[in-house]
């Protein structure tokens, strides 16, 4: 690299600085990076959650819809010929009204009593994988049962049947589940939650102890097999069979209506629908013949006592003429009686007429109100007749009285026999005005549930949509730098970005065999493979670092950090190394007495170090070790004293720095992390230069400054970042400030 590229390099820097997106800015193409630097981990859970959705679709009980079709009417008359005394009983019904009374707690609640579907009782099956080897069993012959998988055989695994007759519990028993274990030649026992056992016999007998009772009509299961029986709260049962039948008119007006019912259990489905739709029909018809049965009911109690007066008018008549020895009337007296019979007779029909229209409107019923008026203007005449009548011989008004009674009483009394055999015949012929139109059928080889293709499918979308939000909000929570224009946003110089080194994972022993784990051997990147990308960058630091030196008091460099891990001595040694190939003879201090580390990566002991020299007991000849490095010599941190700022600010160190910096060219002074403890802020009050060494995700831009104001609090000025751990991401490839280090070897 030329002087003047390197010069250019801060200008370049801070107009991208300059340029980068603001904070509140969503960069798209960053997030998008993201999830392809995430791509296997999206991978693994969306394959995840589509095996999962596999095995549920696959494990899952089907549901089988049965359907029936039924048809609603206009009611209208049954007998031709008697539409005028049917058309008193029509009653048109709409659809709407006939679904909601299909579904009616009377209706359902009789389907739930003849069907029993208030017990409840199943086999017991294995978790999971039961349900499928139970459906998937086909026996050969009636009775046929399969054998027990895993040792089981408590569990059902396919053709086991029960049927329970009667199962009567007490309140607090109700919706309380109870076991039926399988004996020998067909006996059984009844068990409690507790494994009490409460009954025990044989298929078909009546087991009753006062307080529980059951009985069995069929039991098919091998011995030791469970089932699980309960006896379900009778309006709860109902309130769940109406929300679970569907009904709805098919168009508009039309008539026609499609009932249907889902259930694991096809025959359980066609029974419920079809004993469902039985009752409602048969119902419905019981209700269009109500009114012609209540006034046939009427009619019946009337005869008796129109028949017994007739027969006491008849008897009058017969004694009158006998006394009197009077056989006939006159012709004049004739047409009066006609008359007077006529009306008489209209005047008893209408009044039935109108005792009928009392029981159904009221007083003030326009209808009601019409028979009023009738029988008012008929009375009209039948009075204007009395007065013919007073004209009369004394002896032909009785005559006509006694006739008139007679003929009244028995034209009464065959219109009301007829009367009640039209009755008879509507309410006979009455059929309804629904009908079922198809039965209850399913069809097995359709289960409308689960849709296996679209549990599949949604689970696999789902693992994918979780899987990215989850990258998304732990990149949104990550406050970790990967851009390095966030930290010169602050103000902050980056000298170098130095990328991941997997080679250098091999040397620390992240890679390496336990070989090579047990020898002291020097793990110094710069000094095992020179070619490095990362060695590339260290080197394009010690460019940088010339430059930034020339206004230096001295050539110490100090190497701090915010935080521990961030790579301090890895930057140390290796640039210690760089710097010394190129000539130049440099010193390397391990300045961190606590945790120091600097004499593993060169192969060398940490004893007789500088915390020995701080404490009086080692000369500086004595403390300087050699490196396999030419040019390359190191300080240990000597043994861990219990003081190591105090060490730090006595003297001998001013007196140690004063003795190297004229012997070496490069002094690089290895320290703690600034935010843990104050050793860097006194090694740097005697450095020239002082590096911040951050890593690639790890340190926030916070961490960073509060880094960089520790510093100048104690009145150093940090004059850059070393951006160590570099590792090249999609997101980073896709943002703002794209870093790049390429690899670029000589051929051979």
């Amino acid at each position: 690299m030329s002087v003047n590229e390197t010069i250019a390099q801060p200008t370049i820097r801070n107009q991208q600085a300059n340029n980068a997106a603001p904070a509140n800015e969503i960069d798209l193409m960053a997030l998008f990076g993201a999830l392809l630097d995430r791509k296997f981990f999206i991978c693994i859970v969306t394959a995840v959650f589509m095996v999962v959705g596999v095995a549920i679709a696959i494990f899952s009980t089907p549901i089988y819809k049965a359907t029936a079709m039924i048809q609603v009417e206009e009611s209208g008359g049954s007998v031709p010929g008697l539409d005028d005394m049917a058309g008193m009983f029509e009653s048109s019904s709409k659809s709407i009204t006939e679904i909601e009374l299909l579904k009616s707690r009377s209706v359902i609640g009789e389907a739930v009593d003849a069907l029993k579907l208030d017990i409840v009782a199943k086999p017991k099956l294995f978790p999971v994988i039961g349900g499928r080897s139970f459906r998937k069993f086909n026996p050969i012959k009636t009775g046929d049962v399969a054998q027990a998988s895993f040792g089981a055989s408590s569990y059902a695994w396919g053709g086991e049947k029960i049927d329970v007759f009667r199962f009567d519990v007490p309140k607090y028993a109700i919706n309380q589940e109870y076991i039926v274990r399988t004996g020998e030649n067909n006996a059984f026992k009844l068990i409690s939650a507790d494994d009490v056992v409460i009954l025990e016999g044989k298929v078909g007998e009546e087991l009753t102890n006062g307080i529980f009772s059951i009985t069995l009509k069929e039991l098919t299961a091998r011995a030791g097999t469970e089932f699980t029986v309960m006896r379900k709260d009778r309006l709860n049962t109902i309130v769940d069979l109406q929300a679970a039948i569907g009904a709805s008119e098919k168009g508009k007006d039309s008539g026609i209506v499609n009932l249907s019912l889902q259930h694991q259990t096809p025959a359980y489905a066609e029974n419920v629908l079809n004993k469902a739709a039985e009752i409602y029909v048969r119902r419905n018809v019981d209700r269009n013949s109500a009114e012609a049965k209540k006034s046939l009911d009427f009619l019946e109690v009337q005869l008796p006592a129109i028949k017994k007066q007739l027969e006491h008018s008849e008897a009058l008549f017969n004694e009158y003429q006998k006394n009197q020895q009077s056989v006939n009337i006159t012709l004049e007296t004739q047409g009066v009686l006609e008359q007077i019979v006529e009306l008489d007779t209209k005047l008893q029909e209408l009044d039935l007429t109108r005792l009928a229209m009392s029981r159904k409107f009221k007083r003030n019923h326009p209808n009601y109100q019409g028979i009023v008026e009738q029988i008012s203007a008929v009375q009209k005449q039948r009075d204007a007749l009395a007065t013919k009548i007073t004209n009369l011989p004394e002896t032909q008004q009785k005559l006509l009285g006694l006739t008139r009674d007679v003929e009244v009483g028995n034209e009464i009394y065959m219109m009301l026999l007829g009367k009640v055999q039209e009755l008879d015949i509507v309410r006979a012929g009455t059929v309804g005005n629904v009908r079922i139109i198809d039965v209850a059928e399913v069809n097995t080889t359709k289960p409308v549930k689960p849709k296996k293709a679209l549990i599949v499918v949604m689970a696999t979308m789902l693992g994918g949509m979780l899987a990215i939000a989850i990258v998304l909000v732990q990149k949104a929570l990550h406050k970790g730098v990967e851009d390095p224009s966030e930290i010169e946003a602050i103000g902050l110089p980056v000298y170098a970005s130095v990328p991941h080194s997997m080679h250098q994972d091999k040397l620390t022993g992240i890679l390496q065999s336990k070989k090579r784990k047990a020898q002291h051997s020097v793990d110094v990147l710069a000094v095992d493979n020179p070619a490095d990308l990362s060695i590339e960058a260290l080197r394009s630091l010690r460019t940088s670092l010339h430059f930034a030196m020339m206004e230096a008091k001295n050539n110490v460099i100090a190497i701090s950090g915010p935080s521990p891990g961030v790579g301090k001595s890895f930057v140390s040694a290796n640039l210690g190394a760089v710097l010394a190939q190129s000539g130049q003879k440099v010193l390397v201090i391990d300045a961190d007495m606590r945790k120091g580390y600097l004499q593993k990566k060169f192969g060398l002991t940490a004893e007789n170090g500088l915390s020995d020299y701080l404490s009086g007991q080692k000369t500086l000849e004595e403390v300087t070790k050699k490196s396999t490095v030419d040019g390359l010599e190191i300080i240990t941190r000597g043994q861990v004293p219990p003081n190591p700022s105090e060490l730090l600010m006595h003297a001998n160190f001013s007196n140690l720095i004063t003795a190297i910096k004229a012997k070496y060219d490069i002094i690089i002074i290895d320290t703690p992390p600034i935010l843990a403890v104050t050793d860097p802020a006194i090694v740097g009050g005697h450095a020239g230069t002082m590096l911040l060494v951050t890593r690639f995700g790890q340190n926030d831009i916070k961490e960073i400054d509060y880094a960089r104001q520790r510093f100048e609090q104690n009145g150093i000025d940090v004059k850059g970042v070393v951006f160590n751990g570099v590792v090249k991401k999609a997101s980073n490839a896709y943002g703002y400030y794209g870093y790049y280090n390429y690899e670029y070897k000589s051929d051979k």
